[in-house]
């Protein structure tokens, strides 16, 4: 689908969907529980790959009031308010069949540790882009604890074999590739005869999605500590040498149910639109914004930074923010490289540089989000520079114009787009649209809402 964008003058409320991250962590807690019910979810093409796999470990995921039988795979809408998970009570059933993760990393990642629970043999795939993306260190470390894990092709990437049963045990994993290898570790650990002690061999990136995971831990009941080099617990995953994760654990959330937050990410371009395009004098307000513990809350700070009135009220969840001429800035996102797309989109507009530093772990998502940013950025007419680890966005020396430009079939690379075309002179056409189903089905939809001026049409084969 090509979404067409013209420079528009935005006003009004959106609210901000559910939290992606959040949302497959808690399907899959769900999964490993006897059964839990998830309120406020994102549904999204992603979080359905999730729901997929539970179901074929032998739960079940349905709409609330859904009527649903409770052991087939059921369909569920955007719209649902509350799913159903009938869990697997922490060991997972061997599938009938492989495991499509369609484009969702996450998925892939979290389930590789629970099939290793399973006893027998699980195969894992997804798409052609979830194909390329490295899941090498996991497959070692789940090799280190006894199980079979390997990629079908020797290179560290799916079609993923694993085969269990996995009892637990002392490993040591990078931390500065993906943290979500982290996170699959401490999920699958908690229901192992022995428990999982993890070594951290490299500085862990990405820390506040891995004190997402504590947290969601903590609500379904489950012990999971980070530590020091000394083997001292530590308050938050910043800075850890390793996690300790008991064995013998049920995830049980408080009265059997967990309530999604809402999704920073997402709101990251809500909030970059209306900083870059909201009517002179009036606010864009967001809703849903709720604190917690992702580290893309950052932007709101970020935003701030640039010159753009952010008023967030914390206890109602709303943010409102105001148009303003926006100054570059030094942003290291190291911990929050999915906000990477919305800040070069925002350097483009900006005056001075805008410089995004410790980002080179911001090449292995569902496409090099580095060089996507930095190639259709330019199309637009902005400058660049881009180096390993670093991209400066030249904001002096950019006038951005309407052009054609490539979503890269990646959803944030999508939005961020949009939300640099709010500024272009012209029409900007961003091929590739429908992929914000990832993670922000109704973005366009919330966008119009607001006053984008956006007509949709056609699929892209």
């Amino acid at each position: 689908m090509d979404a067409h964008v013209t420079r528009s003058d935005l006003r009004g409320t959106a609210r901000a969907p559910p939290s992606k991250s959040y949302t497959h962590r808690a399907l899959l807690a769900a999964g490993y529980s006897d059964g839990a019910t998830v309120e406020s979810p994102l549904v999204s093409a992603d979080t359905r790959a999730t729901a997929r796999a539970v179901t074929a470990f032998g739960g079940s995921v349905e709409p609330v009031g859904s009527g649903g039988n409770g052991d087939r795979a059921v369909e569920i809408p955007d719209d649902a308010d509350a799913l159903a998970v009938d869990g697997f009570g922490g060991r997972p059933a061997v599938p009938d069949d492989v495991i499509d993760c369609a484009n969702s990393g996450t998925t892939m990642r979290l389930v590789t540790a629970a099939a290793a629970l399973a006893d027998g043999t699980t195969v894992l795939t997804g798409d052609g882009s979830l194909r390329s993306r490295p899941q090498g260190p996991l497959l070692d470390a789940l090799s280190d604890l006894g199980v079979r894990a390997e990629s079908t092709r020797s290179n560290g990437q799916a079609p993923l074999v694993i085969a269990g049963p996995l009892s637990g045990g002392e490993v040591a994993i990078p931390g500065d590739v993906s943290s979500q290898y982290v996170t699959a570790l401490l999920m699958a650990g908690a229901v192992t005869d022995e428990g999982v002690e993890v070594e951290l061999t490299t500085d862990l990136k990405s820390a506040p999605y891995v004190d997402i995971t504590l947290e969601l831990l903590a609500d379904f009941g489950i012990e999971a500590t980070p530590v020091d080099g000394a083997g001292d617990p530590l308050d938050g995953a910043a800075g850890a040498a390793g996690f300790s994760v008991p064995g013998g654990q049920t995830y049980a959330p408080s009265g059997g149910t967990y309530a999604v937050p809402g999704d920073f990410s997402s709101i990251s371009y809500l909030l970059g639109a209306g900083a870059v395009a909201a009517e002179p004098g009036e606010a864009v307000r967001i809703e849903g914004a709720r604190p917690s513990a992702q580290g893309d809350a950052a932007i709101v700070e970020i935003v701030a930074e640039m010159g753009a009135p952010v008023d967030w009220d914390r206890e109602a969840g709303e943010i409102a923010v105001e148009r303003a001429d926006l100054s570059g800035v030094t942003v290291d996102v190291g911990d929050t490289p999915d906000l990477l797309p919305t800040i070069a989109a925002l350097g483009a507009v900006a005056d001075g540089d805008t410089r995004i530093e410790n980002c080179e772990h911001v090449r292995y998502k569902e496409t090099d989000r580095v060089s996507a940013m930095a190639e259709e950025l330019g199309k637009l007419g902005a400058e660049t520079t881009e180096e390993p680890d670093v991209l400066t966005v030249h904001g002096s020396e950019s006038d951005l114009e309407g052009a054609t430009v490539d979503g890269r079939h990646d959803h944030r690379i999508v939005m961020a787009l949009a939300v640099a075309a709010l500024d272009a002179e012209g029409t900007t056409t961003v091929r590739g649209a429908e992929h914000v189903d990832v993670s922000f089905p109704g973005f366009f939809d919330a966008m119009a809402d607001l006053g984008m001026g956006v007509e949709r049409e056609g699929a892209i084969e």
